[in-house]
């Protein structure tokens, strides 16, 4: 049943899917070519990537590939991940502590808005999620026996998942290590040595495809987005790491990272020494933009995770429930401090990562707290009650903050969370059956009280007004953020932002051409000559719409952030004088390496007349004037 409601949520009207700006032109490049699908090129003619690893996109080009580009085929992977993390989620906490906490996990999960979300997305976050899950469910198994192994397998799910999210997916390690390490039944040396082995795989798989792209020649491969020195390590290290820290002051620039001030979605650094990060720099995971997506049990999370840590002191090294609850917690509260940290703007699916363990912990923690009440006579009693109510007040105060949408969600989830402690208490007086039936009922109105406002958020994707937002995003804030201006210019970007913020969702229909590029492009490729591009444009949300609509060899100049230096004046020239290259497309949105090439193609290229568009022709001749 539980895999049945994931699959609606996930897959509901996904044939009206939004194209997410910046990766859809990646993924529709990536099924031109071999080439193109290998390094993750932005534009058909390979010459920039996108400025990520490709890995998240591979399962969309070749869905793509097979069934044709469209909004859902690019989506359909992230569903197929979607429930396969559901499924393995539920896997691994029957593994550590059993079926009903297993149970109460994959609902959680799949009810929490930011899932329901995600899975129905196309950007990196879905391929993330499952891949450490499967990483967690691989480690539990070599921590049962201290089996290396599985232990190695976990090595490779999290270097996979570095594919998909780079240094982001080495923050689960502490984690990992932690649970291998502290309870693995075997000697210290070994447990070490096992983990050194296993890390030695993470690092190996992780470093692949930089490696790769760091073997291949420059002149045989696209330019790597987001730096100035065409280097894969520069992307991972300094643009998509680093940078993401620059409110508490960490400068990329030496990284050869572009600079954080001209990237897109980012706000201008504040120099370093002058001042400290503000006090809601650490407290935004408890703001209401990402706790109405992923916070929701915060309350019953957290007491689980102490109470599993407190109660089960004195127990042997090697016991499992208690390695488990360090495993999850541990987890939570790395992602906490990472993203409290880091910049990650509006981008809601980054808490795919955080659900997780937070769905673990409600699973696990709910069976233990119920065991405690059932034996009653002790203070751990008072645990169940404790959540509910503590969980309950959390629901309502973020509930409130959005006070007209889904106006009877706070007074039904009190009048439920009311109830239940009322059933509680009185199956303390109750005897027999009558009590274990009061009991058993309290318990179902407590799980209703604590699940009822995530699940309602959730069930926002079924309503077309909520249920395309780009950033997996649910509720009022998805349609805030949709409606909001996502798509500014490199230069005047959003505050707080990151990277890859301002890489909104376009609509479905975002891959059609108007009547007047329909007209260049065919005017375009009719006169072509054999160039190798059709034409080059000053960025690449110029060359969006015909790479979308017919995988058009277009040249984009600067990058995502318009800053990257590729390609340079000197290499323009080049390509014009060889007759790779024979128009050009001015005008569109404002780019540093745009701005740069700009007068000379006015200087010395022909416009061609008739046109409403800036379009002009470049003989090999001129490129020597």
């Amino acid at each position: 049943m539980i895999l049945v409601v994931a699959a609606v949520l996930f897959t509901w009207d996904i044939q009206h899917s939004a194209y997410h700006a910046f990766y859809a032109e990646t993924a529709r490049s990536m099924t031109e070519s071999w080439k193109a699908f290998l390094f993750g090129a932005f534009d058909p003619g390979s010459s920039i990537t996108i400025d990520k690893l490709p890995g998240f996109l591979w399962p969309q080009a070749l869905s793509a590939r097979i069934f044709g580009f469209h909004p859902w085929a690019l989506t359909l992977p992230q569903v197929v991940e979607g429930l396969l993390s559901v499924v393995l989620l539920h896997r691994a906490v029957r593994r550590w502590a059993g079926e009903n906490a297993a149970l109460l996990a994959a609902g959680a999960f799949a009810l929490t808005p930011a899932i329901a979300g995600l899975f129905r997305t196309a950007v990196e976050d879905p391929a993330f999620t499952l891949l450490v899950i499967l990483a967690a469910d691989a480690t539990l198994r070599a921590a049962r026996e201290a089996r290396v192994r599985p232990l190695l397998a976990a090595g490779v799910w999290v270097g996979l998942s570095f594919q998909a999210k780079m240094l982001e997916a080495w923050a689960v390690l502490p984690a990992l290590g932690l649970l291998y390490l502290i309870s693995a039944p075997t000697a210290l040396r070994r447990r070490l040595a096992h983990l050194v082995v296993a890390g030695a795989m993470c690092l190996a798989v992780s470093a692949s495809w930089v490696l790769l792209v760091t073997a291949t020649p420059a002149k045989d491969r696209p330019y790597i987005d987001g730096t100035t020195n065409n280097s894969a390590v520069s992307q991972v290290v300094g643009y998509n790491f680093l940078n993401r820290f620059s409110s508490i002051h960490i400068d990329a620039r030496k990284t050869g990272s572009v600079a954080v001030s001209t990237m897109a979605g980012t706000a201008p650094a504040t120099p370093s020494g002058h001042s400290r990060p503000t006090a809601a720099l650490w407290v935004k995971m408890f703001g209401p933009s990402l706790a109405s997506q992923v916070g929701w049990l915060y309350p019953a999370a957290a007491l689980a995770a102490v109470c599993g840590l407190v109660w089960r002191r004195g127990r042997p090294r090697t016991d499992p429930l208690r390695a488990g609850f360090v495993l999850w917690g541990v987890w939570l509260a790395t992602y906490f401090l990472v993203f409290s940290a880091g910049s990650i703007g509006g981008h809601t699916y980054y808490m795919g990562v955080v659900a997780v363990p937070l769905a673990a912990l409600f699973g696990a923690g709910m069976v233990q707290f119920w065991r405690a009440w059932r034996r009653g006579g002790r203070a751990r009693a008072w645990a169940l009650p404790a959540a509910v109510a503590g969980t309950v007040a959390w629901s309502s105060f973020v509930s409130v903050q959005f006070p007209s949408f889904l106006p009877w969600l706070t007074p039904a989830a009190i009048t439920l969370g009311v109830g239940a402690l009322a059933l509680l208490a009185l199956s303390r007086k109750g005897a027999g059956g009558a009590r274990r039936r009061m009991a058993l009922l309290g318990l179902g109105a407590a799980l209703a009280a604590m699940l009822l406002p995530s699940a309602a958020w959730a069930s926002t994707v079924l309503n077309p007004t909520y249920g395309h937002s780009g950033m997996g995003s649910t509720g009022p804030v998805a349609v805030r953020r949709h409606t909001a201006p996502q798509r500014t210019a490199p230069h005047h970007p959003p505050a707080h932002g990151a990277p890859d913020a301002g890489k909104a969702a376009k609509p479905s229909d975002g891959a059609s051409l108007d009547d007047r590029q329909r007209r260049l492009l065919a005017y375009t490729r009719a006169h072509q000559d054999g160039a190798d591009y059709v034409f080059a444009t000053t960025s690449w949300r110029t060359a969006s719409a015909y790479i979308l609509a017919a995988g058009a060899k277009v040249l984009p100049m600067g990058g995502f952030t318009g800053t990257v230096p590729t390609p340079t004046e000197a290499a323009f020239r080049q390509l014009v004088a060889t007759g790779r290259l024979r128009y050009v497309l001015l005008g569109g949105p404002a780019t540093t390496q745009g701005r740069a090439i700009a007068p000379w193609v006015r200087a010395h290229c022909p416009r061609v007349p008739d046109r409403t568009a800036q379009l002009y022709r470049c003989s090999p001749s001129s490129a020597g004037r």
